[in-house]
């Protein structure tokens, strides 16, 4: 089966890709809005204009209801919802997951939803809640799996088939469902039950299953985070590796009142000026969308076109090679995103097998920048580098002479590298006059490093005062020669 899934570009463990439907070719990343077939707080034949791709909706309620059901098996799923692109339904998982039984098996929602014509159906799976007993977590993982490869026994060409990694937050639980269902070669792969995770801020946790998700699934496959809608977490995501995010996100919060932001969520009576241009907030004003008598509407607009600039925006990071310049940014929002960071560079040994070698700028975002897997693929090819003769270490412009035999650039949080690298990524880095403790070590632990690996060589290190005061500095071997440089710019061998 020719793939249906192709990656265009890439940065992190983050890409866009064309993903290619019964309906059309969707560019990922991107978001899917639902549609509650029974209430459409926005129409979906409107969704186009915000710059929605694919929608998704629940086939379960569409199978429950009877006029909903006749319609949909009679003039299909896209004139019932009345949207001509792709459109992808759930199985009633959800339901299953909030009420504990659904009126229908697994055989007969994937027959269902290839009778009205889904782009991308997905089995009825179990959406094991976070923090079960791992007793628990293997039963249902093992269930879901059966009925995923009976799916696909079942679906053959036509629609394209879900495989949803469930595992709760046993992360060897969801990285082996992973492994198991890339065996049977789904379409797309969503990580599921992860909103109860969203819902209470859990979003370290969060990074840890998506991640764990990601290692058990093909590099190429496209995946899908269920349930996550708000554009503050979707850089961070997106620089896990997903593709796809759904959600009712748009809709539930305007119902709530609440005016979405890409780095938060104000309730609109809070509010005394819009923070956003898009075509509801240049149009009115904040008194007025809080007493509008359609305000649930034109908050849901609201959020929807925050929700896809977002998108928009990550997208063009990945073509400009900055997408972790833009997770750093958002993750500053709130301190559990802080925290979801730290986490997501606990997997840069992973990360860095899939980020691309070559970009624009890097640019020094903060204290995590000492991590990020540019610098982590630096201090694994130190040993490439052959150092001979007589070598000046220079954290300053410095005119080059016969003197020396090298020059190198030592430049936090990558460390000394030859100066002709100047030019390339990531040694083109932007960093400010004051570096924080920790790229500055991982600077320190590698020109360390590499003047160990070349010990024949004779060093000399020009810096200043302030770099012999970090602990780390006092690891340099005892043969290099420091020489410190004065506020007058004047050098003077240290004592």
């Amino acid at each position: 089966m020719p793939s249906v899934f192709k990656i265009l570009q890439k940065d992190a463990a983050g890409r866009i890709g064309k993903l290619t439907t019964p309906h059309g070719v969707i560019e990922t990343p991107t978001v899917m809005p639902v549609i509650n077939p029974n209430i459409q707080t926005i129409p979906a034949s409107e969704m186009r204009s915000f710059g929605a791709q694919i929608l998704i909706t629940n086939s379960y309620i569409i199978f429950r209801k009877e006029e909903l059901r006749e319609v949909a098996l009679k003039d299909g799923l896209h004139s019932l919802l009345g949207f001509n692109g792709p459109i992808m339904t759930d199985s009633g998982s959800f339901q299953l997951s909030v009420y504990g039984d659904v009126e229908v098996t697994n055989e007969q929602i994937i027959e269902f939803q290839q009778k009205i014509g889904t782009d991308i159906g997905v089995p009825l799976d179990i959406p094991t809640a976070p923090d079960v007993s791992r007793d628990q977590a293997e039963s249902e993982l093992e269930i879901t799996i059966e009925r995923l490869k009976e799916a696909r026994s079942m679906v053959k060409e036509g629609m394209l088939l879900a495989g949803p990694v469930q595992g709760s937050t046993y992360y060897d639980l969801r990285q082996y469902g992973a492994e198991e269902l890339t065996r049977h070669n789904f379409d797309v792969y969503p990580i599921g039950a992860v909103v109860p995770l969203m819902e209470n801020y859990r979003y370290a946790e969060l990074v840890d299953v998506i991640a764990a998700s990601k290692k058990g699934l093909s590099p190429v496959a496209p995946v899908h985070l269920f349930g996550a809608g708000h554009p503050m977490m979707f850089a961070l995501a997106v620089a896990l590796g997903c593709d796809l995010f759904d959600s009712a996100a748009y809709a539930l919060y305007a119902k709530d009142g609440r005016y979405i932001t890409n780095s938060g969520t104000y309730h609109i009576e809070n509010l005394n000026y819009l923070p956003c241009c898009c075509p509801i907030c240049l149009e009115h004003s904040a008194e007025e969308l809080n007493k509008a008598p359609n305000k649930v509407e034109l908050l849901a607009r609201h959020n929807l076109y925050v929700t896809f600039q977002e998108i928009n925006l990550i997208k063009q990071s990945i073509r400009d090679g900055n997408l972790l310049e833009l997770v750093d940014m958002r993750c500053r929002s709130h301190p559990s995103m802080l925290e979801a960071l730290k986490r997501f560079y606990s997997h840069t040994e992973w990360i860095e097998t899939l980020d691309p070698a070559s970009k624009s700028t890097f640019f020094y975002t903060g204290p995590e920048s000492g991590l990020r897997p540019e610098i982590n693929r630096y201090s694994k090819r130190l040993e490439r580098l052959e150092i001979k003769g007589k070598a000046l270490i220079t954290s300053f412009p410095i005119k080059m002479s016969d003197e020396y035999d090298q020059y190198l650039r030592f430049k936090p949080p990558i460390g000394a590298y030859p100066i002709e690298l100047s030019e390339m990524y990531p040694f083109n880095a932007e960093i400010p006059t004051t570096i924080d403790y920790e790229p500055m070590d991982k600077a320190l632990i590698n020109t360390i490093n590499l003047i160990s690996r070349n010990a024949d060589a004779q060093f000399t290190f020009v810096c200043d005062d302030s770099l012999t005061k970090h602990p780390r500095f006092a690891e340099l071997p005892k043969n290099v020669n420091v020489i410190i440089r004065g506020s007058t710019d004047t050098f003077s061998s240290q004592p």
